[in-house]
């Protein structure tokens, strides 16, 4: 019986899907090696980055409107919520999954 080689680190999947958790994983992984030397899990990285940039951005800006952006900010965020489970269990899962607009901008990055 071969000798198996121990594997050290985490799985392309668990790294892809732990870029999800919050964005200090996604940035470490971009900055270390082996991690950052493989596109899928490049592209969640820069995925989960730029979601959460994004979410961010148009939370704030909704909060500035008057009544309907406070309205419309429980909405969206139960919304990314959603999304943001999506892409987790998605790339725990191996896959590749796109967001519209985010994830073209994610594959440019990654080189992918």
């Amino acid at each position: 019986m071969p000798e198996e080689t121990p594997q050290t680190g985490l799985t392309d999947n668990s790294a892809a899907g732990l870029a999800y958790v919050t964005i200090i994983p996604a940035i470490i992984f971009l900055v270390v090696a082996p991690y950052n030397q493989k596109s899928f899990i490049r592209f969640h990285c820069w995925q989960s980055i730029f979601l959460f940039v994004a979410a961010v951005v148009i939370h704030i800006v909704l909060l500035f409107i008057p009544f309907v952006g406070w309205v419309l900010s429980l909405p969206f965020s139960l919304l990314v919520i959603v999304v943001w489970v999506i892409c987790l269990v998605k790339a725990f899962n191996g896959q590749r999954f796109s967001l519209p607009l985010i994830g073209k901008f994610a594959e440019q990055q990654a080189g992918a």
